[in-house]
C-alpha cells in the first residue's frame, strides 16, 4: 500500500454522507443518554424504595416496638399493684396496656411482614409475652378485688424472671429493628451518592456530547460549506480560474465536484463567449461601416432620384399642358401614366425616407402632452376631416417622455387611415381612449370603416402590404409599418383588435417613461434630413 493509498476502513469511511455521520452521531449519542437514564430512573427508583422503606417500616417498626414495650411496662405495673393491694383501681393500666399491646403486634405483623428474620424475633417476643401472662398476668388479674393476692406473693420471683427475659427479648428484636434502620439509612445514603455521580455524569456527558457535536458538526459541516462558499464567492467575484476544493462528507465532496463542473463548463461558456463577444463586434463595425454606407447611399440616392423624377414629372406635365389634346387619346393616356408614375414614384421615395429616419433622426426625448400632439395633427389633415365630414372624439390624454415628431407622425398616420378606409356613403366617426395599466399607457383608435380581416391582422404592419388596389384606395402601403416602428421605438406594442367588427380598432401601448433608447452614432444623419 502506497502512502497515497487509503485502508480499506479510510476508504469506506470517505464514502459516508453527512446523513450517514449525522445518524451514527445521534445513535450513538442517544444510546448512551438512554444507558444513563435508565441507571439513573434505576437509582431514582432505588432511593425511592429505601427511603420509603425506612419512612414506611423500619422506623415504624422500631417506634411500634418501644410503644409495645411501654405497653407490657404498664401491664406489669398495674399486676404488680392489684397483686400486693387487690384494689380494683390497679387493673386500668393493665386493661390498657393490653389493648396498646394486641395494636401494637398487629401493625409490626404488617410492618414485617416478607422480612423472616423480624418475624421470628417478633414470634420470639410473643411467645414470652404469652408466658408471662399465662403464669403471672391473666391468674393475678382474675384473683377476687378488695385483698392482697397469694399468687403475687409467691410467684413473685418467677413473675420477675419471666418479665425480664421478655424485656431482653425485646430489647433484642429492638437493637435489630434499629440497626436495621442505620443500614437502611447508610444504604440509602450511598445510593444518594450514586444517583448525584450519576446525574453529574449524565451533566457531564450531555455537556462532551455537545461539544462533540459542535466540534463534529463544525468539521465535518460548516467548515466544508464555508470553504465551499469561499470558493464559490471568489468565482461569484471573477476569478473564474479559481478551483473548488472537495472537502468534507461524501454528498459535499460530491457538491464541491458539482460546482467545480459547473465553474469548467461556464469557464468554458465564458470563452466562447468572449470568441463570440469579439466576433460581435467586429460585426457591429462591419455593420456601422454598412449603415454609413447605406445611410450615404440612401441620401445620394433620394438626391439623385428625385432630380430625374422631378424632371420627368415636370417635362411630362409641360406636354400634357402644351400637347393635350393634339395628339390621339392613347398618347395622352400614355402621358397620364408617366405623370402619375412619377408622382407616385416621388412620393414613395419620400415616405422611405421618413420610414428610415425613425429612431435615427428623430430621436429627442421629452415630456410631450398629447393632447398638444392631437390638436395639431388635426390641424394637419384638416382638409381631410373637412371633405369627409369626419367626427372626431377623444377622451383625455397623458403627458408622455416621447419624441415629439414622431408622436405627430404616429397619430397622423392611425387617423388619417380610418379617415381614408371609411366605408362608402358613410361618415368617418374616430374615437382616441386612453387608459392608464401599470408603467404603460393602453391606447386605442377606434373607426366605423371597412374594417380588417383577420388573417390580414398582422400583414397590414408589414411595409409595402396594401389590401386595396392603388384605384380605390391611394398611398404607398407604409403608413402602419411607420406606426409599428415608432410604437416599437418607445417601448410599446401594437395589434389590430380582432374583437372589434364595426370597423377597425387599432390598439397600441406606449410607456409612461421609457428607456433611453440605444441607438448607434449616424455618421450621415444631418446629411439624410437634407
Amino acid at each position: 500500500m502506497t502512502v497515497d493509498e487509503k485502508p480499506p476502513h479510510g476508504r469506506e469511511l470517505s464514502r459516508w454522507t453527512t446523513r450517514r455521520w449525522l445518524r451514527l452521531g445521534v445513535t450513538v449519542a442517544m444510546s448512551v443518554l438512554l444507558l444513563l437514564g435508565a441507571t439513573g430512573g434505576w437509582v431514582l427508583d432505588r432511593t425511592a424504595s429505601i427511603s420509603d422503606d425506612l419512612v414506611d417500616v423500619k422506623s415504624p417498626a422500631l417506634t411500634t416496638s418501644i410503644r409495645l414495650e411501654s405497653a407490657l411496662l404498664n401491664q406489669e405495673t398495674g399486676i404488680r399493684g392489684y397483686g400486693l393491694t387487690g384494689r380494683a383501681d390497679f387493673l386500668a393500666p393493665y386493661r390498657q396496656g393490653l389493648s396498646q399491646q394486641k395494636t401494637s403486634l398487629k401493625s409490626l405483623s404488617v410492618l414485617l411482614r416478607g422480612n423472616t428474620a423480624r418475624l421470628r424475633d417478633l414470634k420470639d417476643v410473643e411467645d414470652h409475652i404469652e408466658k408471662w401472662q399465662a403464669r403471672i398476668a391473666r391468674p393475678v388479674a382474675a384473683s377476687p378485688a378488695g385483698k392482697p393476692s397469694p399468687l403475687a406473693a409467691e410467684s413473685a420471683a418467677a413473675g420477675k424472671a419471666d418479665f425480664d427475659a421478655m424485656r431482653k427479648v425485646m430489647a433484642t428484636q429492638q437493637d435489630r429493628l434499629r440497626a436495621d434502620r442505620v443500614s437502611s439509612r447508610a444504604e440509602l445514603a450511598s445510593t444518594m451518592r450514586l444517583r448525584n455521580w450519576i446525574f453529574a455524569a449524565i451533566a457531564a456527558v450531555i455537556v462532551t456530547l455537545a461539544v462533540i457535536v459542535f466540534e463534529a458538526l463544525r468539521r465535518g459541516v460548516t467548515t466544508p460549506l464555508e470553504q465551499i462558499g469561499s470558493d464559490a464567492r471568489s468565482i461569484a467575484e471573477g476569478d473564474f480560474g479559481h478551483p473548488i476544493t472537495p472537502t468534507g462528507p461524501a454528498d459535499l465532496r460530491r457538491l464541491s465536484g458539482e460546482i467545480e463542473s459547473m465553474r469548467r463548463r461556464l469557464v468554458r461558456e465564458l470563452e466562447f463567449s468572449e470568441d463570440a463577444r469579439l466576433r460581435l463586434d467586429a460585426q457591429s463595425a462591419d455593420l456601422k461601416r454598412s449603415n454609413a454606407e447605406l445611410e450615404q447611399f440612401a441620401y445620394v440616392a433620394s438626391h439623385d432620384l428625385q432630380e430625374p423624377l422631378r424632371k420627368v414629372s415636370s417635362f411630362t406635365q409641360l406636354l400634357q399642358r402644351r400637347y393635350g389634346g393634339q395628339l390621339d387619346e392613347r398618347a395622352d393616356q400614355y402621358i397620364d401614366f408617366a405623370v402619375d408614375g412619377a408622382n407616385r414614384m416621388q412620393t414613395l421615395i419620400n415616405d422611405l425616407l421618413e420610414f428610415s429616419r425613425v429612431g435615427r433622426v428623430h430621436h429627442a426625448h421629452q415630456s410631450v402632452d398629447l393632447n398638444t400632439v392631437i390638436k395639431r395633427t388635426l390641424t394637419a389633415i384638416s382638409v381631410s376631416i373637412e371633405e369627409s365630414g369626419a367626427v372626431i372624439t377623444r377622451d383625455e390624454l397623458p403627458t408622455l417622455v416621447a419624441d415629439s415628431t414622431q408622436m405627430g407622425m404616429l397619430w397622423q398616420n392611425l387617423i388619417g387611415n380610418a379617415i381614408k378606409f371609411r366605408r362608402p356613403g358613410e361618415t368617418p366617426a374616430v374615437h382616441i381612449s386612453a387608459e392608464q395599466d401599470g408603467d404603460f399607457w393602453r391606447f386605442a383608435v377606434t373607426d366605423n370603416g371597412i374594417g380588417i380581416a383577420a388573417e390580414y391582422a398582422e400583414q397590414v404592419f408589414i411595409i409595402f402590404q396594401r389590401l386595396h388596389t392603388k384605384d380605390r384606395y391611394q398611398g404607398s402601403g407604409i403608413g402602419l409599418a411607420m406606426c409599428k416602428k415608432i410604437v416599437e421605438f418607445h417601448g410599446g406594442t401594437i395589434s389590430v383588435d380582432l374583437e372589434h367588427t364595426e370597423g377597425t380598432r387599432i390598439v397600441f401601448t406606449l410607456a409612461s417613461r421609457p428607456a433611453t433608447p440605444d441607438t448607434s452614432e449616424d455618421l450621415n444623419a444631418d446629411a439624410v434630413t437634407h
